[in-house]
């Protein structure tokens, strides 16, 4: 395995000069460029932090990260036996978090719209999932806005497509909007930043519970709580707050430390191929992917209108919702015309997972997502031309430059084995992340 090496600038002419075959000029342009990009000059600027690292990894006072925390995290992420608060009961017990954000679909849902309590079925990737029949299309927990990716969440302080959950940051001087929005005023009245202050509220929408004497004695993760939870009183610690926190350190961990790109940053110049790396140079340079999605996690606490098609307009969705909020983006948050149809920029890792992309999973492949940046051509007659990103423009590449970015993306991004975030059982001992007869079935559960 050849080791990525830091040159001086004189040292790099030398070995230009001379050609030494042992030196790939492509690592060296593309160490050369992250270089300059980066904040403090070096490739630790985009190194994401192991797993089990937890000091290293960002967190909040709140919930300082122990591997306690995260073990229980875990378990309740997949542990369907906690959809104790299905609207009827052929629901109950039959979803889990993972529903939707499925560790081989890149931590999203691998249909055009996630689909937990109401839904049945898995297929091979989470596209099987469909409605169940006694349920109406609007009795289903099937959000109005396509989910994001869970990969690399850490690194944002205000999450959701709006960015409205979380405390300061984007979301300084927005506290009166708190009290004005219920979702709203369990976390970030309690000042909590994005993972845990979502989750706070997510626990009731996707109704899930923890605090009865079913999950905590019957299935016995009271010693699990205890455990990670010894400061909290009872009520927060086997309650929401408790919940919400073990699953945010849960979340906090997913990180795609194996992919070529990060394993690449971190010395091994072999991990990426030829293409790749210069489909990297591309996206770090002619491209600009690099404007919006920064540093080792490739997303951002930005917010962008790239004039995309919203979820309502694609096809299979349940319940489609024209005037929803959410699909104004920013602006459904604050209000203000200049932030419409702006949207959280995500993070890109494990993006060939699961074919469907933007908010509004309006496109259908990398190669789609790629020609309609180089476009640079809005696809939405709703969004105000004023409104759309300065860095929306046309990018005018090359075939050949297209076909190396598609590399790096698709390839360069994709760590191979998300499913280690995976438990190998949960107490309840049900199939994960579904638990309905046909799930069961298609997971090979039965």
């Amino acid at each position: 395995m050849k080791k990525l090496f830091f040159f001086s600038a004189i040292v790099l002419a030398v070995y230009a000069c001379t050609h030494d075959p042992a030196i790939n000029l492509l690592d060296v342009e593309l160490e050369r460029r992250l270089t300059e990009l980066g904040p403090t000059q070096s490739l630790r600027d985009f190194q994401l932090p192991e797993s089990i690292d937890l000091d290293a990894i960002p967190q909040i006072p709140q919930n300082p990260l122990t591997s306690d925390k995260v073990l229980l995290g875990q378990m309740l992420f997949y542990e369907t036996a906690i959809g104790v608060d299905a609207r009827y009961a052929n629901g109950m017990g039959t979803f889990s978090c993972a529903s939707c954000h499925i560790p081989n679909a890149g931590f999203m849902a691998g249909r055009v719209q996630g689909i937990a309590d109401g839904g049945v079925g898995f297929g091979f990737n989470g596209e099987g999932r469909e409605k169940l029949s006694n349920y109406a299309p609007n009795e289903i927990d099937a959000q109005e806005i396509r989910p994001l990716s869970l990969l690399n969440v850490a690194f944002v302080t205000n999450t959701f497509w709006s960015g409205k959950f979380g405390v300061g940051f984007n979301n300084e001087g927005t506290e009166e909007l708190w009290r004005q929005d219920p979702d709203l005023v369990p976390g970030n009245t309690l000042g909590l930043n994005g993972p845990e202050a979502q989750n706070m509220v997510g626990t009731i929408v996707h109704r899930m519970n923890t605090n009865n004497t079913f999950v905590l004695d019957t299935l016995g993760y009271r010693a699990y709580f205890d455990a990670a939870f010894p400061e909290l009183p009872p009520a927060d610690r086997y309650g929401r707050l408790g919940h919400s926190f073990a699953l945010s350190a849960y979340i906090r961990t997913l990180l795609p430390t194996r992919a070529p790109f990060q394993r690449w940053v971190k010395g091994e110049t072999d991990a990426l191929t030829d293409e790749q790396k210069r489909g990297a140079l591309v996206f770090f340079g002619k491209a600009g992917c690099y404007r919006c999605h920064q540093g080792g996690s490739l997303n951002s606490n930005e917010f962008h209108a790239l004039g995309v098609s919203d979820l309502y307009e694609a096809p299979g969705v349940q319940n489609p919702s024209p005037s929803h909020k959410r699909n104004f983006g920013r602006g459904g948050h604050t209000g203000k015309a200049e932030d419409m149809f702006r949207f959280k920029v995500p993070s890109i890792y494990n993006m060939k997972n699961s074919p469907f992309y933007f908010h509004g999973s309006s496109k259908h492949s990398l190669t789609e997502v790629i020609e309609y940046f180089n476009l640079g051509i809005a696809e939405n007659p709703r969004v105000p031309a004023a409104n759309l990103s300065p860095f929306f423009t046309p990018l005018y590449l090359t075939e050949a430059e297209k076909a190396d970015l598609l590399a790096f993306l698709r390839d360069g991004l994709y760590d191979p084995d998300l499913d280690r975030y995976m438990p190998v059982n949960v107490l309840s001992g049900s199939c994960f992340p579904n638990n309905d007869a046909v799930s069961r079935h298609e997971l090979g559960c039965d």
